[in-house]
């Protein structure tokens, strides 16, 4: 059986092929433990373009693991993109979602290279998932599938949502002055919504270290705003 591809890795080095990574100091929240769950998060600004995060989870003495990948532009006119992969008890969840936080439609022909990846997928089973109030913005080309003895075939869908992703970032029209102001609003509007509204991971945080680090860990350390 294939052993899960460390995506956090891997997309850092996706990014240093165009961009210079500046690793942010976050202190004591690097690593967050209690009750046996630890999470450890990194983040750094990819030159002008925008935020990077990776964010890991374990509990249940490794029953559960959790990893989480963040892009975040302001600094060019792309979409947001969260990748989750999570494995419970032998079953894994794979999660790649774009939002719609540009300032210029994005073009079909740039969904349609994320749809194809998806298609190799259609035969595995879709995530069951409630509705949430960024479907609105949530782009049809992401991607949400579970299973067991599927690693092999997350780890191709995973990197090559990465892969695409970065490719498009690296041609995204850049941001500057009044545009770059409106994207990271853009940004903060997410993030803000994201911890507002609450969730699994996010009344995780809230419950384990109360309000104030989870908000800091969602807006600050996540999505850089």
């Amino acid at each position: 059986m294939a052993e899960h591809t460390n995506f956090g890795r891997f997309a850092k080095a996706a990014l240093e092929r165009n961009w210079k990574l500046k690793r942010n100091d976050i202190g004591p929240d690097a690593r967050l433990a209690k009750w046996g769950m630890t999470f450890t998060t990194k983040s750094y600004e990819i030159g002008e373009i925008g935020h990077f995060c990776i964010m890991r989870l374990k509990a249940l003495g490794g029953m559960m693991k959790m990893e989480t990948v963040i892009f975040a532009p302001t600094g060019a006119d792309a979409p947001l993109m969260n990748l989750d992969w999570v494995k419970v008890l032998g079953k894994e969840t794979l999660i790649a979602e774009l939002y719609d936080t540009q300032l210029q439609p994005w073009p079909e022909e740039k969904q349609a290279e994320f749809k194809k990846i998806a298609a190799r997928d259609i035969d595995l089973e879709d995530r069951v998932n409630e509705p949430h109030w960024y479907d609105s913005i949530r782009y049809s080309c992401s991607y949400n599938k579970s299973g067991k003895g599927v690693s092999e075939r997350f780890n191709r869908t995973g990197q090559a949502y990465i892969g695409i992703y970065c490719a498009q970032l690296s041609e995204a029209p850049a941001c500057d002055g009044e545009d770059r102001e409106e994207k990271r609003r853009k940004v903060r509007d997410f993030a803000g919504h994201l911890y507002e509204e609450g969730g699994q991971a996010v009344n995780m945080l809230t419950k384990l270290f109360g309000k104030e680090t989870a908000e800091r860990v969602i807006l600050q350390h996540m999505y850089g705003v």
